[in-house]
């Protein structure tokens, strides 16, 4: 069935759910056509099309009955890309060229929707990705921000542990796995380090590490922004103490989410930092110290906030939809 409607792009994967359903729902309300593309069942359910010539190209997708062409969308909300699932009749020494070729076939789908209002482009997604640009940025525009450490050399980590007081977390630069239901491992989450960690820190030099400062907790602060909107929620940090320090490991009983305001000043400071990135939506992890500072520890421009809407009633997945879709002045 071919979609004449103004069409929005939700770009996800086929193991997506609630987020993506209730931006859909308020896309729906505002008199929009959703279109959801899984993007790990391309190429094998979804079908893509593209032609070029002197006078003109076009671009079209099908997927569960559907079809769209670049000409329809109006605004992508890019939510998740995976990797093609390929069969397993594949063999391997074909699967690695498949993937490549699959990804570059998907990059000029993207490139041809470059007139879209998208959440967020690709570009500015990875630009903002690098967490030693964000803690800078954050630095400058006047958030708190933990004392840091990134190196591959293991006498620096043990100084640095000294420095701090032997109050030291350690994490990864990047992710590790597509979502926060993945196995977890002393590296993919923010996890403390003890002394006896740092006895095998030669292995640094295969693969630098960030080391923090372990920030005294009251709460923390998972705050969402779209397009100038802030939704906040709170976790009480004695909750889930057992939990060593992550609150995003799998298992962890976090206890409720709870309504959180930010002070005028810190919703400045976020302003300032996300207008830095020319990003329009971001999931931020802030520490509220029993002093009351609020320390910022990353964005993710791409990061979970279902649980907010769900247990805060917080009308985050309609910020999106009118984020994609303005209303437009007569």
């Amino acid at each position: 069935m071919h979609l004449s409607r103004d069409v929005v792009l939700l770009i996800t994967h086929s193991g997506d759910f609630f987020t993506i359903d209730r931006v859909a729902q308020a896309l729906s309300k505002k008199g929009v056509q959703p279109f959801r593309l899984d993007t790990d069942k391309f190429p094998l359910e979804v079908q893509l099309t593209a032609y070029f010539d002197k006078s003109k190209s076009y671009h079209t997708i099908e997927y569960d009955n559907h079809s769209i062409s670049t000409e329809q969308v109006q605004a992508v909300w890019l939510r998740r890309i995976w990797e093609p699932q390929l069969g397993k009749e594949l063999a391997l020494k074909f699967r690695e060229a498949c993937i490549r070729e699959s990804k570059a076939t998907l990059d000029g789908f993207w490139d041809s929707l470059k007139e879209a209002r998208w959440i967020d482009n690709l570009e500015r997604i990875n630009y903002a990705n690098n967490k030693l640009r964000q803690l800078r940025i954050a630095s400058e525009v006047g958030f708190a921000i933990p004392q840091t450490l990134v190196t591959n050399k293991a006498q620096a980590a043990r100084e640095f542990f000294h420095q701090v007081n032997g109050k030291m977390v350690s994490k990864l630069l990047t992710t590790l796995s597509y979502s926060m239901e993945a196995n977890s491992s002393f590296f993919l989450y923010t996890s403390t380090v003890k002394e006896e960690d740092l006895q095998d820190a030669e292995s640094l030099r295969y693969c630098p590490m960030v080391f923090q400062e372990q920030i005294p907790k009251q709460q923390e602060l998972r705050v969402v922004y779209v397009n100038g909107n802030v939704f906040v929620g709170a976790l009480n940090a004695e909750v889930y103490a057992a939990a060593k320090v992550d609150w995003r490991k799998p298992g962890v009983e976090v206890g409720g989410w709870q309504h959180h305001q930010l002070p005028d000043e810190v919703v400045r400071y976020l302003q300032a930092f996300m207008g830095k990135f020319g990003l329009l939506f971001g999931s931020l992890d802030f520490i509220l110290t029993p002093s009351g500072e609020y320390v910022f520890l990353e964005v993710n421009p791409v990061g979970e906030w279902g649980m907010l809407e769900k247990d805060l009633n917080l009308p985050i997945s309609s910020a999106i939809a009118d984020a994609l879709v303005p209303i437009r002045n007569s």
